[in-house]
């Protein structure tokens, strides 16, 4: 049997919903090699580390990304652990709207990225903006996560484009400091959703980047919207990625400061990602 054949049963007796997709993903990345020669049989060094970790991943549900390290997002490692939030595709939407917002701006461009995690929306954001004067400021209130953070900007050669601070959302902000976009996807699911959530998010992913405690999880966007007209420069501009059911909720606390705002669908049809331009 290929091996790919084998890793796809052992994850579909365990309940992996996506069994196909995961069982090329960790034989690709543990053999090195690509799906062709897998399924030409091309001879893999390492099948029994294969198998060994399709077998965890059926059994103990750890998610794919922690067991192989990393996680993709717009065609970029990033580095994962129980500290940061996974990637998600939709947050791409994000980066693309942000993107589309700045790269027609000629001046210095400033950018905060509030809950930092990964680092990826900062990285992503310093990649599509690679031909700019860009300085961008990821926080985060996790030390561990402004760790894995830090990782992955020097795996991407982005140093001179990307810092990081440890800050609970703008406390550590100087007030001299203005940006022309702060952009965030916090935590914005409310936390008595919490018995609902996927087995692999509940149990391995940090409350912290996950759970807001108010019951319509709008709690840090409230707080962001509130302080970020100190810190916009004339002009600037807030963008967020929000949950389900929430981005006519966010856009009514946009409407005392802000303007232009725009709501964007993601592919399943959810309001995902809201932008706005500050009143000056």
């Amino acid at each position: 049997m290929n091996i790919i054949n084998e890793v796809e049963n052992i994850l579909k007796k365990g309940g992996i919903e996506e069994y196909k997709k995961e069982a090329r993903i960790l034989t690709c990345e543990i053999s090195g090699l690509n799906i062709e020669d897998i399924i030409l049989d091309k001879p893999i060094e390492n099948p029994k580390k294969i198998i060994a970790l399709a077998k965890k991943r059926a059994m103990d549900r750890i998610p794919i990304q922690h067991l192989i390290g990393y996680s993709f997002f717009m065609g970029e490692k990033y580095k994962v652990d129980k500290n940061v939030l996974i990637p998600r595709d939709e947050t791409e939407l994000l980066v693309l709207k942000a993107y589309e917002l700045l790269k027609n701006r000629e001046d210095k461009i400033n950018i905060l990225d509030i809950g930092t995690g990964t680092g990826c929306i900062a990285c992503a954001l310093a990649k599509k903006l690679a031909d700019k004067n860009i300085e961008i400021l990821g926080v985060d209130i996790s030390s561990d996560a402004l760790i894995v953070a830090l990782e992955n900007i020097n795996n991407l050669n982005l140093e001179r484009k990307v810092i990081v601070r440890k800050s609970d959302l703008f406390s550590k902000i100087r007030p001299q400091e203005k940006f022309d976009l702060i952009i965030s996807n916090p935590p914005y699911i409310p936390v008595k959703e919490k018995n609902n959530l996927q087995f692999e998010v509940k149990n391995f992913e940090p409350e912290l980047a996950l759970f807001a405690q108010d019951d319509l999880g709008i709690e840090f966007y409230k707080k962001i919207i509130l302080n970020s007209p100190k810190f916009l420069k004339f002009d600037g501009f807030l963008a967020f990625e929000a949950g389900f059911n929430q981005a006519q909720e966010i856009k009514n606390l946009l409407k005392k400061d802000f303007k232009d705002i725009e709501i964007t669908p993601d592919l399943a049809g959810i309001e995902r990602v809201i932008c706005a331009k500050i009143n000056n």
